[in-house]
């Protein structure tokens, strides 16, 4: 793998891309992507995630040079609906995710981070006396009032959130839009995390799912991103709705700088320390009276 700290950091690379019936494979240090007559290249350094849609085919060698420049690979259902499977990240580190299962293990630790959560959505501090369950219910406000604000300024029917996974052709246009954006940004938020060696499954709002954390990081944008972006394009167009959803999604995610923001944002709510650090990952040895201790020599050697 090419060494880390030569490969763009995560802030400085486009959120994502998508590419269905087609072909892929290694071109010198990068990929070509083969489409009927036309030929896509694609710098992977360049990128957080790369979307494969249905119909695609790829190299081999393609997906090691994608691996080398710590590029996430995605596979996904058509117009990136589903999810299936992803390739490993790209952090040669294991601080931040040893932090996060320290967080996650500890009861009170956990709700200290889940309330900075809500705090980072509403964009003010929560009074103390408030239960979970009653900052749930401020939230479900939130959310209410941010679809109706949003039917109100496109002048989009908005009945309320309606999608069941097993009835895609029965939910109204929103509602696709929605889940189409949604999935776009659960990809980014779990390409940021992998990239700097958070789990994605360890969620502290959301639980018992492969993708719980990216959906609670998630759930940090979509007022800003997914929703606005969904409810856009359903305004200007009912045609071609899937790929017209994405192209407004990687707009907001433009717009509000959003892949260099993910890992600030969590390192500080997870209160994550020294996040720009550049040292060569250390391996370590766990002890039980030090916590740990160097690896890499010969313990027989010491007196």
């Amino acid at each position: 793998m090419s060494r880390l700290r030569t490969l763009p950091k995560a802030r400085d690379r486009i959120s994502f891309l998508y590419f269905e019936h087609c072909r892929i494979e290694q071109d010198e240090r990068a990929i070509a992507v083969f489409k009927g007559q036309d030929k896509f290249f694609v710098p992977c350094a360049s990128i957080g995630t790369l979307l494969i849609g249905p119909g695609t085919s790829i190299t081999h060698a393609a997906i090691k040079t994608l691996a080398d420049n710590a590029c996430e690979v995605h596979w996904v259902g058509s117009d990136s609906l589903r999810f299936y499977a992803s390739g490993r990240g790209g952090s040669g580190k294991t601080d931040r995710l040893q932090h996060q299962v320290s967080l996650w293990a500890d009861s009170l630790q956990r709700l200290s981070v889940v309330r900075r959560m809500y705090q980072f959505r509403f964009q003010k501090d929560l009074a103390d006396d408030l239960t979970l369950e009653q900052i749930r219910g401020l939230e479900g406000v939130r959310v209410r009032t941010t679809y109706s604000q949003l039917s109100q300024s496109t002048g989009v029917e908005w009945k309320g959130r309606d999608y069941k996974h097993t009835d895609w052709n029965d939910a109204d246009p929103i509602n696709k839009a929605l889940s189409i954006a949604n999935s776009c940004l659960y990809a980014v938020c779990q390409a940021a995390l992998n990239s700097v060696g958070y789990s994605s499954a360890l969620g502290f709002i959301h639980t018992g799912k492969p993708l719980s954390f990216a959906y609670d990081v998630a759930d940090l944008y979509k007022a800003e991103t997914a929703i606005p972006a969904a409810f856009e394009a359903v305004a200007e167009t009912f045609f071609e709705l899937e790929p017209f959803v994405r192209r407004k999604c990687r707009e907001k995610f433009q717009q509000h700088r959003l892949i260099r923001r993910i890992v600030k944002d969590v390192d500080q709510i997870l209160e994550f320390g020294d996040p720009d650090a550049e040292a060569e990952p250390v391996c370590f040895l766990w002890d039980d009276q030090l916590q740990w201790v160097e690896g890499g020599k010969n313990w027989s050697d010491e007196e």
